[in-house]
């Protein structure tokens, strides 16, 4: 194959989704790439997914194999594009014949935020008053925070940031519970009246980072792309893919993670919890970073030994059901 970067090719296509936070993730990875590479063009190329287009259906109920990466993805296969740029979360473990995972970058703060009401700034989240509506797309919030405070109601949320935080102010909703990164980068981190600690919720599988994503024999744009790779999020993240693709989970089912990295040691935590907070599952696994994959690969074992496997199976069955 003919590289992106040959002398012949002095053009890199970049794909986005076309949301806010999307084309900002994407113009940052264009503007890191352009600073180190000043002689390359690298044109953004939008593209509406199915995550985007249907929003008045809960997300887990949609499906998730590639919900907001897949458009992206046909566009590499048929050579439109030639990266895309997702936020790690959304995109799935089991990636398509031909496609890799060519870079993550450095990690925002991968933790859940609380963004409260007017009316509630005095609170935090263990504080909310019974009854208070907490509104949440993602079942793996909703789980744990069932578990946590079964005295508040949970709504689901769907739209863009701006159309969260909207329904917020109008009083819709008495809390949301967000992605801090997502706040920071489009500069409403003074909206984050709280960030959950891990006891409270464990963040989803790469929360926080950004996944470059290219055809998989280009090895020269896989090179060059190596320039905004982050090597301690890196290894998070691949334990992190590894425990959630070793259960054979989904972006939108309830399993969350922490990892943590003290000098060579990498420590994962993950949780499994149904979709009513009744039954959770929870470990700690922790060695070398050079083995991140492997370490995911041992803590999904230990959760399936302490009944994970049978809590999924639950989930996916009720899914199927549409409940």
């Amino acid at each position: 194959m003919t590289s992106v970067i040959s002398t012949a090719q002095r053009t890199i296509r970049i794909g986005s989704r076309k949301s806010q936070l999307a084309l900002v993730q994407t113009y940052w990875v264009r503007d890191q790439l352009q600073e180190n590479y000043p002689d390359i063009t690298f044109e953004v190329h939008t593209m509406s997914t199915q995550g985007d287009n249907i929003l008045d259906v809960a997300l887990a109920k949609i499906g998730d194999k590639g919900l907001f990466t897949k458009e992206l993805e046909l566009g590499m296969i048929n050579q439109e594009i030639d990266f895309a740029v997702h936020s790690l979360k959304d995109l799935p473990t089991n990636l398509p014949a031909g496609l890799a995972l060519a870079a993550i970058t450095e990690r925002e703060n991968p933790a859940d935020a609380l963004v409260v009401h007017e009316k509630f700034k005095d609170k935090q989240i263990d504080t909310l008053p019974a009854g208070a509506v907490v509104g949440t797309s993602s079942l793996r919030r909703l789980a744990q925070l069932r578990n946590k405070f079964p005295h508040l109601t949970f709504k689901d949320v769907r739209g863009n940031l701006n159309t969260r935080l909207a329904k917020l102010d109008a009083g819709e909703y008495d809390a949301l519970i967000l992605a801090a990164a997502g706040l920071q980068r489009l500069g409403m981190g003074d909206r984050v009246h709280q960030i959950l600690p891990k006891e409270v919720s464990l963040h989803a599988v790469g929360q926080g980072a950004l996944g470059i994503e290219c055809r998989g024999d280009d090895t020269e744009l896989i090179s060059l792309l190596k320039v905004i790779e982050h090597p301690e999020t890196r290894d998070r993240c691949l334990a992190e893919r590894s425990f959630l693709r070793s259960l054979e989970g989904g972006c939108q089912v309830p399993i969350g993670v922490n990892t943590e990295i003290d000098e060579d040691n990498l420590i994962l935590t993950g949780v499994v919890a149904s979709i009513d907070g009744q039954n959770l599952v929870k470990d700690t696994v922790s060695g070398a970073t050079s083995d991140a994959e492997n370490l995911g690969i041992e803590l999904a074992n230990r959760l399936r030994e302490q009944g994970a496997q049978e809590i999924l199976d639950a989930i996916f069955a009720e899914i199927q059901r549409g409940s």
